[in-house]
């Protein structure tokens, strides 16, 4: 979970809001996690936020009970098109749900006239043919006025794959959010889920960015390659200077 302010408008990420401890099954076969980190803002203490940013509604990692609780809160809530008839049902029945369909874009307006433009990436949070398992995923483009650089790209939950790709071919990527974690459960046979360091570094290469963002790799006992093996996948493909980690509670200003 991250949380963007950008201009006047601000963004959170996949809500994960619920205490430290707290236990999820994610689904028959697949397995489950327990969660090591309390929320470092708590729930109450958020604000107003603009848009949710959900890239998918199905795993307690996104998107937890405190989580699920508060998306009646924002202005609207952007994630797949599957996530948002299933949101928008009994028993969330949200009014402020809106499902992308992959390359749909949505624009967030704030009171003052700035506007960030939303386009719904690609992903696939698997290998081939898992989506039946583990569900659709996106990710998301941020384009606002004036970018120097490039584009905002947050992957969410995803490994390489042809949607991925495009994205690089589609827009000028300057800085990009990564989710790692390497996470793989015995039932996908030890093929991951997620991004681990070395893929990661592959797509940043391609997308020839300026800096990438690791978030998804702490705070949950599923997740499978950790910050120290991150590191070393990104310092073997030469792209350390690149890499801004993250800190629990602290800003990172973005120039993009």
């Amino acid at each position: 979970m991250i949380l963007l302010e950008i201009g006047s408008l601000r963004f959170l990420t996949d809500p994960i809001f619920d205490s430290k401890g707290s236990n999820y099954n994610f689904g028959t076969g697949i397995g489950g996690s327990v969660k090591l980190q309390d929320p470092v803002i708590p729930v109450a203490n958020i604000g107003k936020i603009d848009a949710v940013l959900l890239s998918h509604d199905e795993h307690a990692d996104n998107l937890d009970k405190s989580g699920r609780a508060f998306l009646p809160n924002a202005g609207i809530v952007l994630t797949t098109y599957s996530g948002g008839k299933r949101l928008s049902s009994p028993p969330d029945s949200l009014k402020n749900v809106r499902g992308l369909k992959e390359w749909e874009s949505y624009e967030i307006k704030g009171s003052d006239g700035f506007t960030v433009k939303v386009t719904a990436a690609p992903g696939r949070h698997g290998p081939p043919l898992s989506s039946f398992a583990v569900g659709d995923v996106i990710g998301f483009v941020l384009e606002w006025p004036n970018q120097k650089d490039g584009v905002l790209y947050i992957s969410g939950d995803t490994v390489q794959c042809d949607g991925v790709m495009e994205v690089g071919k589609k827009f000028k990527v300057s800085t990009m959010v990564a989710h790692l974690g390497g996470v793989w459960f015995p039932i996908t046979l030890g093929l991951r889920l997620t991004f681990n360091g070395e893929e990661a570094s592959k797509v940043a290469k391609a997308f020839k960015v300026n800096r990438i963002i690791p978030i998804h790799f702490e705070g949950w006992t599923h997740f499978k390659e950790t910050k120290e093996d991150s590191m070393k996948a990104f310092h073997k493909a030469g792209i350390a200077e690149k890499v801004t980690w993250p800190e629990l509670g602290k800003e990172i200003e973005l120039d993009l």
